[in-house]
């Protein structure tokens, strides 16, 4: 009931956010939020440690742009690809990495996604270092214009919404409770007669898909698509926003995109600001200190709140209930 609670007050936020901050930032809060929910169904569900997954991130945001801009495709068949090409990368990336474990299987997953980096660094079609730019947003279903920053964050919402649905249907599903036991046990689960290793890479490219979800969209939110998001950098970033909100828990990765992502733009924003009004340009270099500020947070979550910012509110609900 709290759960459900909880939910509803969220979605009314949601709902109700465009009218009082900027709708393009609230998008860019989604598509993370999502991309960091995609990856904690991997890492805190099933226990799998990839540091690969910009590479479905950032493949899906590439093809998309590709295929909005160039092939010309209508707005949903550009979503489309780009997740089915994210969840066919997580499957040649999962059947040559989910046989092997702990930090062998981190590895395999970074060097593979690395080597997707080069790909799309030397592919044609997506600008090298200059990027792909000038992705059309289009229409839905041929009739709604994309083109307005409030309707298409509409359309994010029920692509975020209805990727965490997801989630919380196969985390509570009789394949999220495999999941949970092959990651607590995997040897008693083999034992048990479940094919562990299907399992997982079922869990793989599910996440994988989703991850690429979040990045099609990110790419028709800002009309561009860069290195940065196949990058190994981004893998780090979602690592951080799902330790930081709370690994295991639902709504923490949400937290955490929106505690990175939102320190990462103020920051910024600071730094512009001392120097507009300055007019001292070595201020604008303080937005590059985010790594900082960011690493800190993370060595204080990890020796204090080992739980994450939502896990440790819930270890603490439970202990305030049980007194």
């Amino acid at each position: 009931m709290n759960k459900k609670l909880g939910y509803t007050i969220a979605l009314v936020a949601a709902l109700a956010a465009p009218f009082f901050m900027y709708p393009v930032f609230l998008m860019k809060l989604l598509c993370f939020a999502l991309f960091a929910c995609a990856f904690n169904l991997l890492i805190g569900f099933t226990g799998l440690l990839s540091f690969g997954h910009a590479a479905f991130f950032g493949g899906a945001g590439y093809i998309t742009g590709h295929l909005l801009k160039n092939v010309g495709l209508p707005f949903e068949l550009g979503i489309i690809g780009g997740v089915v090409v994210a969840a066919f990368f997580g499957l040649v990336m999962g059947l040559l990495a989910i046989r092997r474990q702990g930090i062998y299987f981190t590895m395999i997953t970074l060097a593979l996604a690395q080597m997707l980096y080069f790909i799309f660094l030397q592919a044609p079609f997506t600008g090298g270092e200059d990027g792909l730019q000038g992705v059309p947003r289009g229409r839905l279903l041929g009739m709604v214009d994309l083109g307005d920053d409030l309707t298409l964050y509409y359309v994010v919402l029920a692509i975020a919404v209805a990727g965490f649905a997801l989630i919380v249907r196969t985390v509570h599903s009789p394949f999220g409770q495999v999941l949970a036991a092959v990651k607590e046990n995997e040897p008693r689960a083999i034992s048990l007669g479940y094919d562990a290793s299907r399992f997982k890479l079922l869990a793989f490219v599910l996440s994988a898909a989703l991850s690429g979800l979040a990045g099609a969209t990110k790419t028709v939110v800002l009309g561009f698509e860069t290195l940065t998001d196949v990058h190994w950098s981004m893998s780090g970033l979602v690592v951080l926003m799902t330790l930081v909100g709370g690994l295991g828990t639902l709504a923490g990765p949400v937290v955490g995109a929106i505690i990175i992502i939102a320190l990462e733009n103020k920051i910024g924003d600071m730094g512009n600001w001392l120097a507009s009004l300055t007019s001292v340009e070595w201020f604008r270099s303080i937005g590059e200190s985010v790594t900082i500020v960011t690493g800190l947070i993370f060595i204080i979550v990890v020796l204090a709140f080992r739980r994450g910012i939502v896990g440790e509110l819930i270890a603490f609900t439970r202990r305030v209930g049980a007194r």
